[in-house]
């Protein structure tokens, strides 16, 4: 059975020292035109001693006029070349490694960043936030998937081992592979071999512009809990032609921004059995398991090192992936392993106004808060002061928002 602290050997050779993954968060720390800063190297110097042997950056964009929200790096911007140098080498003193998120949002591209969303098909995201969004051709899929490996290409140069494939959330790799948002007649299309060929292409062209120690993961639903869409049954043949292929890590998520309640897990989190082992895809995890050789990671729902430590004994998860914890102890990882009783405190965040708690902004508004503390130095806080985090980085967002259109104008 494995441990927190035992060592993970990956296909392509890569060993990560322990089984504790920092999964993506948002960083929120870039330029309105997608510049990485010298907040995204503290921020990664401090979680480089956390304890965690593997961390996923927030999302990188492949296509600097499609931002899933402001504040998001573009991975293909030349001036980032740099900085990118940087973020990378500050994870070598701990052997730890940093792969980026890579993304293209599709038509989960707010109208505050964009006016002019695409997707697979013209079907609208049921949310007033959203532009209904116009149908890709075939030569701008192509574009797509050559700007994925573009990306790959040069975040290995700058120093990354690897990159993880957003295909969760709603995003564009999921649009593709799902049923519902994508109905398009042609070889992307219909399907389930058409409907994967999107993530196949992007895949292979990674791979064929890397090195044979580049690793690729990517982040899939266990499903997207909608009618007609991506089910569990389609999450795990996915997961079964990835492990084929050779994908190196699958981590487990689930749900969009459609469903943000179920994206969170909820619906799983009701049941006892969850309750009690904290994660919220173990389930689906154990299922899909026992049918690929690929190391799996489910995130959503670890906080304690006790529950972290019975899903790998468990033997349906190869790494847990934690996320909201390393933003309130920067040092998680370390004090799971040390400590068998190590518990985070992270606790729901509340406002005391229905409404805004309801929308789930004031968790994120202040987590993103917290994040933005340790990339500066600062003690990070323990409890929320009212309804002033949400309405700051609301503010601030908004205002990033309008400083993106004015750039791509």
């Amino acid at each position: 059975m494995a441990t927190l602290g035992d060592s993970l050997t990956l296909r392509s050779g890569t060993v990560l020292r322990n089984r504790i993954c920092k999964a993506s968060m948002n960083e929120a720390l870039a330029t309105a035109d997608g510049k990485v800063t010298t907040e995204h190297v503290s921020l990664y110097e401090a979680w480089a001693n956390s304890g965690a042997s593997l961390m996923i950056t927030g999302n990188m964009m492949v296509d600097g006029k499609h931002m899933n929200e402001p504040l998001v790096v573009d991975a293909l911007l030349e001036s980032n070349t740099g900085l990118l140098r940087k973020w990378a080498a500050t994870g070598k003193a701990t052997n730890t490694h940093i792969w980026p998120q890579l993304n293209h949002p599709g038509k989960q591209s707010p109208k505050m960043v964009n006016d002019a969303p695409v997707a697979p098909s013209v079907v609208p995201i049921e949310n007033d936030l959203f532009v209904p969004p116009r149908a890709l051709t075939e030569a701008e899929i192509e574009d797509i998937i050559d700007r994925f490996a573009e990306a790959a290409a040069r975040l290995e140069e700058a120093g990354f081992t690897g990159v993880q494939l957003h295909g969760a959330h709603g995003y564009l790799i999921g649009q593709f592979l799902s049923p519902h948002h994508n109905r398009r007649t042609d070889k992307w299309g219909g399907s389930f071999d058409n409907r994967f060929r999107f993530v196949e292409e992007i895949y292979n062209s990674i791979r064929a512009r890397t090195g044979d120690g580049f690793n690729i993961g990517i982040k899939i639903n266990s499903s997207d809990f909608q009618k007609g869409g991506f089910t569990e049954e389609d999450s795990i043949e996915v997961a079964k032609r990835l492990d084929k292929l050779g994908v190196d890590l699958i981590e487990i998520s689930g749900g969009s921004w459609e469903n943000p309640v179920n994206r969170k897990g909820k619906a799983e989190a009701k049941k006892e059995s969850t309750r009690k082992r904290e994660a919220y895809f173990l389930e689906y995890a154990e299922k899909v398991k026992k049918q690929i050789e690929t190391p799996l990671v489910v995130t959503g729902g670890f906080r304690s090192s006790e529950g972290m430590s019975q899903a790998l004994a468990s033997g349906a998860i190869d790494m847990a992936g934690v996320a909201r914890p390393f933003a309130v102890d920067a040092k998680f990882g370390t004090h799971v392993i040390r400590n068998p009783k190590h518990v985070s405190p992270v606790a729901p965040i509340r406002s005391g106004i229905k409404k805004i708690d309801a929308m789930a902004i004031m968790e994120i508004s202040w987590y993103t808060m917290q994040i933005e503390r340790i990339s500066r130095g600062k003690k990070v806080q323990t409890k929320a002061d009212g309804v002033w985090p949400a309405l700051k980085v609301m503010y601030r967002f908004w205002k990033n928002g309008k400083a993106v259109k004015r750039v791509r104008a």
